[in-house]
């Protein structure tokens, strides 16, 4: 799939717009809310930006994945959550502060990392000698704009006009559904005489991927002492990524649409595992609440 204007103008468009939903959903308060008990943003940072990368490569490496599948692979692990990982910490009761300040944070710091992890990648699987290179300070610029710049906008509108920053955001969440879709569909398209091959490639590894994600964010927040409600933000940071940010990488920068299939199989397969994640949430969050009510009410008697 050569690079014409609708990926190479319009996705960074779409993506921009995609992140101003991301600012309207955040207020000063909600970043003060967790840095006064920062370890949720500590654990869930940290394993989104370092962890997932490396799980990544391990995982190219056991499926013996192809150069252009296994530096997909990484790429789309490097990607942070996006306003999709909210909406399934919503669904599956988890703590939504903490899931909005986790991708806003991992965001901000991907506009470093993913260029480097990128690079590293294809120095790992391509030959030296070819000309395949991520250009760090373009992709560093890029990921600013798209990233740091609406974000602030979004914020703003929802300080100044909080009324239609709330009509707005389910808006942009379902302009990034479209927008999502579509790519989906054009990449498929692009590659329809490779895409079973490929797919049967990079499939179980973007699964993989995708539930390893999910079991390291559980089993991290558990060890870190984390409440079930902390960890399900964490596990849908880890599961449910900005697949867009994925393929505007792999499409627009490296200008591959084999590199583009591990992020376009991955979003696809996150809405159901997201869906299975938030009905387990909701059994283990609406267990506890019925434990504290009985608890409640046994004490209240003991008092009487």
């Amino acid at each position: 799939m050569e690079s014409g204007p609708l990926i190479s103008i319009g996705l960074p468009i779409s993506l921009f717009i995609i992140m101003i939903g991301i600012g309207m959903t955040l207020t000063a308060r909600d970043f003060h809310q967790v840095t006064v008990k920062p370890t949720g943003l500590i654990i869930g940072t940290l394993t989104q930006i370092l962890i997932m990368p490396l799980a990544a490569f391990a995982l190219a490496w056991a499926l013996q994945l192809s150069p252009a599948m296994a530096v997909g692979l990484v790429i789309i692990a490097a990607c942070p959550g996006g306003t999709t990982s909210n909406l399934f910490t919503l669904l599956a009761r988890g703590n939504v502060a903490l899931s909005i300040v986790l991708t806003v944070s991992a965001s901000l710091i991907t506009i470093m990392s993913l260029p480097f992890f990128a690079n590293y990648a294809l120095r790992t699987y391509y030959d030296t000698q070819q000309e395949i290179v991520l250009p760090f300070l373009k992709t560093v610029v890029m990921l600013s704009v798209i990233v740091l710049l609406p974000v602030a906008t979004g914020m703003a509108i929802k300080a100044m006009k909080p009324a239609l920053a709330a009509r707005a955001e389910s808006i942009v969440s379902i302009f990034g559904a479209v927008v999502m879709g579509v790519l989906i569909v054009a990449v498929i398209y692009g590659i329809r005489d490779r895409f079973v091959d490929l797919l049967i490639q990079s499939g179980p590894a973007a699964i993989a991927l995708n539930v390893l994600g999910i079991g390291l964010g559980l089993l991290c927040a558990r060890l870190a002492g984390l409440t079930k409600r902390e960890g399900l933000a964490v596990a849908t940071e880890l599961g449910i990524k900005n697949g867009t940010l994925g393929l505007m990488v792999t499409l627009t920068l490296m200008q591959s649409s084999e590199m583009s299939v591990p992020s376009a199989i991955y979003g696809v397969i996150m809405f159901p595992i997201g869906f299975l994640l938030a009905a387990y949430g909701r059994r283990i969050v609406g267990k506890d609440n019925a434990e504290e009510s009985v608890t409640d009410k046994a004490q209240t008697v003991n008092g009487i």
